[in-house]
């Protein structure tokens, strides 16, 4: 198998979870902050550095160019101040069953510059060029309603990786109270 190229991960966690109505990223799980399992998780999986997005001082995070533009804006943020050729895996930060093994299949050899799962904007794999700016300051700029990572997947003809029924279950996310304790139910200590 071809070696996997050197990555660069980045976990979105410039949200304001407004609808779990305390900041997410600073949940514990396992005893540990969101943003923290995310990161590590990256680390474990490979990654040579790993950039947190969103305002978050502790952890050198890069905040919003244009605030209020939901996970493509803190995507675009990043994008800002990495090369071209840069490849990177983005994770959001309320995934915590995501595994190594299910970010190692976006790490696959392939020359599509945007590898996602079936049915899921994130996590996905972005390698930086030219196209990718571009997508992104079309979508910034647009109308509102096409400021989405679904609409820059749809804009890079992002390739899908299928996912098995046991995979699926990684991508389980929380964004309200009852998620969060469901999930906690389900994955105790």
């Amino acid at each position: 198998m071809t070696p996997v190229q050197p990555w660069t991960g980045v976990v979105l966690a410039g949200g304001r979870s407004s609808r779990m109505g305390q900041d997410k990223a600073m949940l514990l799980w396992h005893g540990r902050p969101l943003l923290e399992r995310m990161r590590d998780l990256l680390r474990e999986a490979g990654a040579q550095q790993v950039l947190i997005s969103g305002n978050r001082p502790e952890y050198a995070g890069i905040t919003d160019i244009q605030p209020d533009l939901g996970p493509l804006g803190g995507l675009a943020s990043v994008i800002a101040r990495v090369a071209d050729a840069t490849m990177l895996v983005v994770v959001p930060v309320d995934m915590p069953l995501l595994s190594t093994a299910v970010l190692g299949k976006l790490l696959v050899p392939s020359q599509h510059r945007c590898v996602a799962f079936e049915g899921q904007r994130l996590p996905m794999r972005l390698r930086i060029d030219i196209r990718v700016r571009e997508a992104l300051t079309t979508l910034m700029t647009g109308a509102a309603s096409s400021r989405s990572l679904g609409a820059l997947q749809r804009s890079l003809r992002c390739q899908r990786v299928a996912v098995t029924a046991s995979e699926r279950a990684a991508f389980v996310n929380c964004n309200t109270p009852a998620q969060w304790s469901e999930l906690i139910d389900e994955n105790p200590d």
